[in-house]
């Protein structure tokens, strides 16, 4: 294995603990750190395509796992099958774009998602409200997963704001991810941009990232659910600022 290869072997499975530490410690989130770790070593098109189908295999777990504890089938369908929808925007964005471009978009994702949970912690939205707007948000969430590898300032910030429990919002999230995530698969390898390797490559990934959910689920137990989202967002914001630099 040559200098190059083991160091970016290391990186991607740095980058893969990363995610599945977060995951396992909040249920959510694992391309919001693992993304812009490989965006920065490698491009913003490797890191998203690399997160295709880790970003499916442990949803399908988390929303069989919560089923009868997720919200009602309207709200769903609409949220998941919007996301679908946007998916497919959203990939057509990152088989256009050039790479310096898509990065300065992950960029831009992290840091409004860290300013909005910075200034608004504790914001609020009716399930009303939510009801009403679950299409374009979804839309929305689902055209910056697979354009930019990060729907969490969208999708993420919606359903945190309905203030739901956990075994409401794990299978929530873990639905409209699964309908991002099957509708971006088939789009990448027509494309031509999951080629039979990445694919290789993006499965083998799944190791480090499953490795890592134990280990979030430990540190979630000696630490203040504050204190950890404290942490990831420091750590979100130097990510965030090398991206831009990078990308200029």
């Amino acid at each position: 294995m040559s200098v190059y290869a083991a160091d970016s072997f290391f990186v991607v499975s740095i980058g893969f603990i990363a995610g599945g530490i977060l995951k396992g410690a909040t249920g959510i989130g694992s391309p919001i750190i693992a993304v812009p770790i490989l965006a920065i070593y490698f491009d913003a098109r490797f890191a998203i395509i690399m997160f295709s189908i880790p970003n499916i295999i442990p949803n399908i777990w988390q929303a069989w796992s919560y089923r009868k504890t997720a919200l009602d089938n309207a709200f769903l369908v609409r949220f998941a099958g919007a996301g679908a929808i946007g998916a497919i925007f959203g990939t057509s964005i990152l088989a256009v774009f050039a790479s310096d471009k898509l990065t300065l978009v992950v960029a831009m994702a992290v840091v409004l998602y860290v300013i909005f949970r910075f200034a608004r912690p504790k914001w609020q939205l009716s399930m009303n409200t939510a009801q009403k707007i679950a299409v374009p948000v979804g839309f929305l969430g689902g055209a910056m997963q697979t354009a930019a590898g990060l729907s969490a300032p969208v999708s993420v910030t919606f359903l945190n704001s309905l203030n739901l429990s956990r075994e409401a919002f794990a299978p929530t999230i873990s639905f409209f991810f699964l309908g991002v995530g099957i509708t971006q698969i088939p789009l990448l390898i027509a494309y031509e941009m999951l080629t039979f390797k990445m694919a290789i490559l993006s499965f083998l990934a799944l190791v480090p990232l499953i490795a890592g959910m134990p280990l979030g689920s430990a540190l979630a137990k000696r630490l203040s659910r504050n204190a950890f989202d404290r942490i990831i967002l420091f750590i979100l914001s130097i990510l965030a600022i090398k991206l831009v630099a990078q990308s200029f």
